[in-house]
């Protein structure tokens, strides 16, 4: 059970610093494919640093495979949503949306697992 609260809380603290960093570097107005590129290239960087750290806590898939998804595409979905300044008008807005994102991400991919796997 430990493990499994570990997992959901390296995804949102995946899905939180991404946010966080994107918001830091994309500003409204800014051009939204390039808000995208710059905040899936952040999120990518941002998620191997993150998930490495946590990594030898709660092992390689547990947190390379979510924290890679919430990187990329939370990455991408961050940098268009700020681009257009729609949404979090805040920065506890941004890290809260970060959160949901990453712990939706990891049920999922623990869904997935499951219905691969079968129930283990």
């Amino acid at each position: 059970m430990l493990f499994v609260v570990g997992d959901y809380v390296a995804g949102m603290l995946t899905g939180v610093v991404t946010a966080l960093v994107v918001r830091a570097i994309v500003w409204p107005g800014m051009d939204m494919v390039l808000g995208m590129l710059l905040g899936m290239a952040a999120g990518m960087l941002l998620h191997l640093a993150v998930a490495l750290l946590l990594a030898p806590l709660l092992g390689m898939f547990e947190t390379m495979v979510p924290a890679s998804l919430i990187g990329m595409y939370g990455g991408m979905f961050f940098g268009m949503r700020d681009s257009m300044a729609a949404g979090s008008r805040t920065g506890t807005a941004a890290a809260v949306g970060g959160a949901l994102f990453g712990a939706v991400v990891v049920f999922s991919v623990k869904l997935y697992d499951r219905s691969i796997r079968g129930i283990v």
